[in-house]
């Protein structure tokens, strides 16, 4: 099932759809637009064995820097196409892992960004490898501004970490924590995640009493996909660990029930906030939103994004970057933009995409776009039979029963799919 960052889908993304339509709408984007930034540094000092995401190790410093150049060589390029009739409101960084280039080198993109694209103040986040964090990053991420910072928690049990290839014992966290904050950084937010092997929902509440005393400011609780064909470095994983689907299940709702029954907001089906949270704020609002980065309190229409791999969105189009880190080094060096995939939307792509923004965020979305859809009326008279949502008039909702099956119910409004059939419910 899609995660659905997008619609349609980046399944669907195709080569017809490359640097010409990138142009075309960086060329449309109208003065005072807000815009946001996203920086992608595929390199980590350590790859993890559950990763999905593009990223390979740092290894040569000279590969580093290489790439570097080819980030601030496509920026440049943008900044020129955009000619400053964006309004930048937010920049952040994700990997791979940001913290596996220098600080220096670090604090210079920072530099770059807001120069470029006239930034005033910017909303910075930046998603940081605890096992590569130091007292220097900390200062460095104080002098740069940064707003907010993710760390890849996953777990805290010892042998699931030592199963993952990720060994970052409780007491490394906790002295991250107390270095940001003693610098003035306070919204600090934890990825975790349920299904991973060996895990039992004992060692998931262990894990989460951890992270209740820590009280970071928003918890991610992701289900770990285990793809080895298509991620062959979870090859290394013992697939017969893995919990199963109904054990999946349940600690899904284990998970949600702890953080809420302790204080924490939940943001659509995977993200839990403190009340006092900007996104909490936005959710009591109704003003979530959700892109390539999840579900976000960010308001703008345009995402701009840079390096290998880099996914940029905009009203009319969807367009990545090359992939491959050397052949993106190459494209940008030649002084060409680097999408090279994507997608181009018309008016129906743009309200099924909002439909399912809808549900996902607010868990409640209008309907009468499937009316005339056979197939979208039959799986929805599945999920009402099953009391996974209920009907308002041309709206639907969520029931609490139905909050975990959220992304099937979204696929309502996903023409791309096939008709909901018994094995969507089970997965």
């Amino acid at each position: 099932m899609p995660r659905y960052t997008s619609y349609p889908p980046a399944t669907l993304f195709t080569e017809e759809v490359g640097a010409e339509s990138q142009a075309r709408a960086l060329n449309s984007v109208a003065s005072g637009t807000p815009i946001s930034l996203y920086a992608h540094i595929p390199y980590c000092q350590s790859i993890c064995w559950y990763c999905g995401c593009n990223t390979g190790a740092a290894g040569r410093t000279q590969r580093l820097h290489a790439y570097l150049e080819a980030l601030e060589a496509e920026m440049t390029l943008v900044a020129k196409l955009l000619g400053g009739r964006g309004r930048l409101q937010r920049i952040a960084f994700g990997g791979g892992s940001p913290n596996a280039i220098e600080p220096i080198a670090f604090v210079r993109l920072v530099d770059r960004l807001v120069t470029m694209f006239a930034g005033n103040n910017p909303d910075i986040s930046v998603e940081i490898d605890p096992r590569a964090f130091s007292l220097e990053w900390a200062m460095t991420l104080a002098v740069a501004q940064v707003s907010r910072v993710s760390f890849g928690v996953q777990s805290f049990d010892p042998e699931i970490q030592a199963a993952i290839g990720r060994i970052q014992p409780v007491e490394m966290i906790e002295t991250c924590m107390a270095s940001l904050r003693a610098r003035g950084i306070r919204a600090i937010n934890f990825d975790l995640m349920y299904g991973l092997p060996y895990q039992t929902n004992e060692s998931l509440l262990t894990t989460l009493d951890h992270v209740l005393r820590m009280r970071p400011s928003r918890v991610a609780l992701f289900g770990y996909a285990h793809l080895p064909h298509v991620f062959p470095r979870q090859k290394r994983i013992d697939g017969a660990a893995l919990p199963g689907v109904e054990a999946r299940f349940e600690q899904a709702a284990i998970g949600y029930e702890r953080l809420v029954s302790d204080g924490y907001v939940p943001i659509g089906f995977d993200h839990f906030a403190l009340p006092d949270d900007p996104i909490a704020i936005a959710a009591a609002e109704g003003k979530v939103r959700r892109n390539f980065q999840g579900f976000t309190e960010d308001q703008s229409d345009v995402l701009i994004g840079f390096g290998a791999s880099a996914i940029s969105q905009f009203p009319d189009a969807i367009i990545q970057n090359e992939k491959n880190p050397g052949n993106y080094r190459q494209i940008v060096g030649a002084h060409q933009l680097a999408g090279r995939r994507g997608l181009t939307l018309n008016g129906e792509d743009r309200l099924r995409a909002k439909r399912i923004e809808q549900l996902l965020c607010t868990g409640r979305a209008e309907a009468s776009c499937l009316s005339d859809d056979i197939a979208a009326t039959a799986s929805l008279r599945q999920l009402l039979e099953r009391k996974l949502v209920v009907q308002d008039g041309n709206d639907i909702e969520l029931t609490d029963a139905g909050r975990p099956y959220a992304r099937v119910v979204a696929a309502l409004f996903d023409t791309t799919l096939p008709a909901l059939g018994a094995g969507s419910l089970a997965a």
